[in-house]
């Protein structure tokens, strides 16, 4: 029996299960992964598709894009879309709706844990500890957080909540951007190496993607120097992940913490054998409050789209179109 749900291609398990459960009650839903032969699936089925459903982690690559003839809308659960195939979508004219604003403060927090635990030594005091150690010797001082100097890159919704988050340690707080903020009450750095040269503690929160790859390279890391500090929970391409290892190795700088990897979720082995820091596997979102809220935000992007021809949050080069 023919249905009148309109029908979305899913391109992968969601990262909540329970949103898998929500748009198959909802939606006409094909999970393209779960198909023997995707290829051959979009082939046959891709021109029934205007609708698509995918996350952050997964994206949407070309070839998808390009087996979706008359593909309206992408709803995206998580808010980098670096993995979305921006020239293969506009192409197309396929809007893009994402999932910010709800998990800017689950984010801010994990960078603060990331940022305490590195400068204090958290991770590897815990490990001392374990291995029975301390019934032989101290454990190395630290370096306090408190009243430091905090340089964020990329002082977006979830930058500004970390700035927010520094106060209560009573740091000082300068950032850099394409262009400053207006309305900041921050001091604004006009290069990311001037920014480094400033900080005692560096935290990322740009976006990802080609523009920003890199960018935290070997020289920005001599500037921020054998005192000082890199936090990551932005994405890994943010980051020369290589000229990192080599300069915690060196200690060229003094530690940092990192959720987002260059090839995840592989780290790079180098950072593996190092005790100066502190690896976290991509869950600055995974709470059970923001999981839950970024699955809402699909669900209500998908259905205002529907309804409006417009989502609730799209990202930014959708918008433009």
């Amino acid at each position: 029996m023919a249905t009148t749900r309109p029908r979305v291609l899913q391109y992968g398990k969601m990262p909540l299960t329970q949103l898998d459960a929500e748009l198959a009650q909802a939606y006409e839903v094909s999970i393209l992964s779960e198909q023997p032969d995707p290829e051959r699936f979009l082939a046959e089925h891709g021109g029934q598709f205007e609708y698509a459903v995918t996350s952050a982690a997964m994206g949407l690559p070309a070839g998808v894009v390009d087996a979706l003839p008359n593909l309206k809308f992408v709803s995206s659960f998580g808010v980098g879309f670096d993995a979305l195939d921006k020239d293969a979508l506009l192409r197309r004219g396929a809007r893009v709706g994402y999932t910010p604003g709800v998990l800017d403060d689950c984010v801010a927090d994990l960078a603060f844990a990331l940022l305490l635990d590195a400068t204090r030594g958290l991770s590897e005091s815990d490990r001392f500890v374990r291995r029975g150690d301390w019934s032989q010797s101290r454990f190395g001082i630290r370096t306090r957080a408190s009243g430091k100097r905090l340089g964020i890159f990329g002082m977006g919704r979830i930058g500004s909540t970390v700035a927010r988050r520094a106060s209560g340690f009573d740091m000082e707080v300068a950032y850099h951007n394409r262009r400053p903020v207006e309305g900041s009450p921050h001091q604004y750095l006009p290069s990311l190496l001037e920014l480094a040269r400033w900080a005692d503690i560096l935290v990322i929160t740009a976006a990802g993607g080609e523009g920003t790859r890199h960018l935290v390279n070997a020289e920005v890391l001599a500037a921020l120097g054998p005192q000082g500090f890199l936090v990551n929970v932005a994405r890994g391409s943010v980051v020369d992940e290589a000229a990192l290892a080599d300069a915690l190795e060196s200690k060229r700088i003094a530690g940092a913490g990192l959720d987002v990897f260059e090839d995840e979720p592989r780290p790079l082995p180098a950072l593996l054998a190092l005790d100066n820091v502190v690896l976290a596997p991509h869950i600055a979102s995974g709470t059970h409050e923001t999981r839950r809220a970024m699955a809402d935000l699909v669900l209500h992007n998908l259905q205002q789209f529907i309804a409006t021809g417009r989502p609730a949050a799209e990202v930014p080069w959708s918008a433009a179109q």
